[in-house]
């Protein structure tokens, strides 16, 4: 096994093995939720098919994107921003309404979310100016405040439709700015800002009528009755189920059916009452099948990713893929984190799928160049390494050889 990986899965084998493991139990647990799915498509096999092939295609892209040599990546992630922030801006004025939120757009006939690309080409340009502040370190505060702007803007944009998505972006590039060892003043600056806006955002909702606020403001207004309804939670609620509570009393029950071990996959009960049992609450499936065990497991994996990314990133040269993969594993872990709060009832709804675990073929294959180019960082590094040992093997073999012929005529002179 270890041979196939060195022969043909450059990168870090560990890394391979978690994304394999990872797309093994998505298989099998969204073969068990999709059960809503596969009434609705008359067909046993059309949705596990369909997700096979998004896994597979996730896959592809991150055996791709491997071999690309991340200064590449670098270059082509402005483009690729400046053509998010524009999707995004679409999305907002024509974006095809999903669950109450318009967060999607179909171009080709192809429909996805623009806030997925824009979330990997705002880490990567992210990572780029805090490698420029290590650089040079006396443009500190002109570099931080293009940062500000740039994640102000992106962030900006997705948060008017996706609240859970901008605050994990913006909560993994805080982390960046502190692990590249920003300015402590400019990270506390920033976090009573932040403060200050969402309890001035809070009290603008709760004290302006829905109707009477800018339509581009009406998720504030969902995201509010989700915290009031939570905060004013008594034990008499969480026995009683109803349109408000119908997916956190599912999941919760689901939970609770679970146990230690689970009912084994292909059992589960709630995958039936759980309208989005196979992407936001998956992992309320997950422990239900597979049991207080099986959801630890899951957890160790996303774990183990985090801490991977950090060990690759210590032994990183420059600060650019030093940041970037830790930008990356920053951003899968948080989002991890979050559905499975959710999903185990201990957060509020929030619609993060679970990476490359639940269903949607835009997350599963933005997840996919996420993995490759942490795979492709750690190839770099691997090639790097082998190249100065073949080099120094090259400077010492004629050495050697100096070293025998001079033997030689030694021997020859005594004799």
């Amino acid at each position: 096994m270890e041979n196939f990986f060195k022969k043909y899965l450059k990168g870090d084998t560990i890394v391979w093995t978690v994304f394999f493991i990872l797309c093994i139990f998505s298989i099998i647990e969204l073969y068990s939720a999709s059960s809503t799915l596969a009434f609705k498509a008359a067909s046993h096999t059309a949705p596990i098919v369909q997700h096979f092939s998004y896994l597979a295609l996730g896959a592809v892209l991150a055996y791709v994107v491997h071999l690309v040599p991340y200064r590449y990546i670098r270059i082509f992630a402005y483009l690729g921003l400046l053509i998010s922030i524009l999707l995004l801006i679409y999305v907002l004025l024509k974006g095809q309404d999903t669950n109450d939120a318009s967060r999607w757009i179909k171009l080709f006939g192809i429909q996805f979310q623009p806030s997925e690309p824009a979330k990997l080409s705002l880490i990567v340009v992210i990572a780029d100016f805090i490698s420029r502040i290590r650089a040079n370190p006396a443009d500190e505060n002109r570099n931080f405040w293009i940062i500000m702007a740039i994640a102000g803007v992106v962030c900006g944009l997705i948060f008017l439709e996706n609240f859970s998505t901008a605050a994990i972006l913006g909560l993994t590039i805080y982390f960046m700015m502190f692990i590249g060892r920003i300015s402590w003043k400019k990270l506390a600056s920033i976090l009573a800002v932040g403060v200050i806006l969402l309890v001035i955002g809070y009290g603008m909702v709760k004290a302006i009528p829905e109707e009477k606020m800018p339509d581009m403001f009406h998720r504030a207004y969902t995201w509010v009755a989700r915290i009031d309804r939570s905060a004013g939670e008594n034990d008499k609620d969480k026995y009683v189920i109803n349109d408000e509570n119908l997916q956190v009393q599912h999941g919760r029950i689901a939970v609770a059916r679970g146990g230690l071990f689970g009912v084994f996959p292909g059992n589960s009960v709630q995958r039936d009452f759980l309208p989005h049992a196979f992407d936001d609450f998956i992992f309320s499936i997950i422990i239900e099948e597979m049991g207080l065990l099986g959801a630890i497991f899951i957890m160790f994996l996303y774990m183990v990713l985090l801490f991977r990314t950090g060990q690759i990133a210590t032994v990183c040269k420059s600060t650019f893929p030093a940041m970037l993969v830790t930008g990356l594993g920053l951003l899968i872990t948080l989002q991890a984190t979050v559905n499975m709060f959710v999903g185990s009832g201990f957060g509020l709804v929030t619609g993060q799928p679970l990476p490359l675990i639940s269903r949607g073929g835009t997350s599963i294959m933005i997840n996919g160049i996420y993995f490759g180019i942490i795979l492709g960082v750690i190839r770099e590094i691997k090639a790097e390494k082998e190249k100065k040992i073949k080099q120094k093997d090259q400077v010492s073999q004629p050495v050697e050889e100096a070293e025998e012929e001079e033997y030689v005529l030694d021997i020859e002179e005594i004799g």
